[in-house]
């Protein structure tokens, strides 16, 4: 793919680039089409998990497991029959804590993507959470991280890694970040001034593939010590509701799971969010479109674009 380092001068995404970079086949069956293990969502915010194991299943994900407080497992479970659903230690509050991963060690180990962060509601425990996780992937202590899964965070999880940055090691190479603008500021400890700048600036500094507000940066497929740098070119203001990001992470997260590189799996998750958005603003008008909505139109829009 042509990419640039320039943040005055992305790559613009457009159909004709996604269909010059086509997703891979739909596979046999639905191990083929890869597994995403989501954690996240405590007693007060399951929805967030549950948007986001919707839309990884709706970008064409085989297996979706969503790890979430323990007294929000049954009737998660219940409302995406589709998912496994694995209830976490939480608070007396409701808030997923860092312990309990012993609950989801399989799930962990046959992930393709796993996605953090949406419907976490307590930032420390947020940290905690992520420092475990690292934690435990450095007590596997393999050598060959080949079939390691990709690593991408979301919400609350964002801001936990800026506390764990120098602790980084195994993940770095594999983390996929969705912030918002607010978040990509906490990401770089300032305010964000120049988006393209900046979302490249957070991509060299995490080692990742960053996607914030239409704008994509990761390494350079020529240059991994450059950052290559997208932009989208659709998508509407209604975006800016409830749960969008989640959809945004899920999305990302099931493209991933399916074969992608970090890369392609946020420019495709990333336009496919966007184009979402634009066909309900056509039929339901440009404000007022639910998050849940917007992974609906996954599917169709995925079948126009790689064929």
């Amino acid at each position: 793919m042509s990419t640039h380092s320039d943040s005055q001068d992305p790559t613009l995404v457009t159909p004709s680039l996604l269909r010059d970079w086509p997703l891979p086949a739909p596979g046999e069956d639905k191990y083929s089409r890869g597994a995403v293990l989501v954690i996240g969502g405590a007693r007060a915010t399951p929805g967030a998990a549950l948007l986001a194991g919707t839309s990884a299943l709706r970008a064409g994900a085989g297996k979706i497991t969503l790890a979430v407080a323990e007294s929000v497992a049954v009737p998660v479970g219940v409302a995406l029959p589709e998912c496994g659903s694995v209830g976490l230690p939480e608070t007396p509050e409701g808030s997923v804590t860092g312990e309990g991963l012993n609950r989801i060690s399989s799930y962990l180990d046959r992930a393709d993507a796993v996605l953090i962060g949406p419907g976490l509601d307590h930032p420390d425990l947020a940290e905690s959470l992520l420092r475990a996780l690292l934690e435990r992937e450095k007590s596997l202590d393999t050598t060959d991280d080949g079939g390691a899964p990709a690593i991408v965070l979301d919400a609350f999880a964002l801001g936990g890694l800026v506390e764990i940055q120098d602790d980084l090691g195994p993940w770095r190479g594999r983390l996929i970040l969705t912030p918002n603008p607010t978040e990509a500021g906490i990401l770089l400890g300032r305010d964000v001034k120049d988006l393209g700048a900046d979302v490249a600036e957070i991509a060299r500094r995490f080692d990742a593939v960053v996607s914030c507000q239409g704008y994509i940066s990761g390494p350079s497929a020529d240059d991994p010590t450059e950052s290559a740098l997208w932009k989208i070119t659709t998508g509407y203001g209604g975006l800016g509701t409830s749960g969008s990001g989640d959809v945004l992470a899920g999305a990302i997260a099931g493209l991933r799971a399916r074969g992608t590189s970090d890369a392609q799996a946020a420019c495709w998750g990333t336009h496919l969010h966007a184009a979402a958005a634009d066909r309900l603003a056509s039929k339901l008008g440009p404000l007022g479109f639910l998050a849940r909505e917007l992974a609906d139109q996954l599917p169709a829009l995925m079948l126009e674009l790689n064929t």
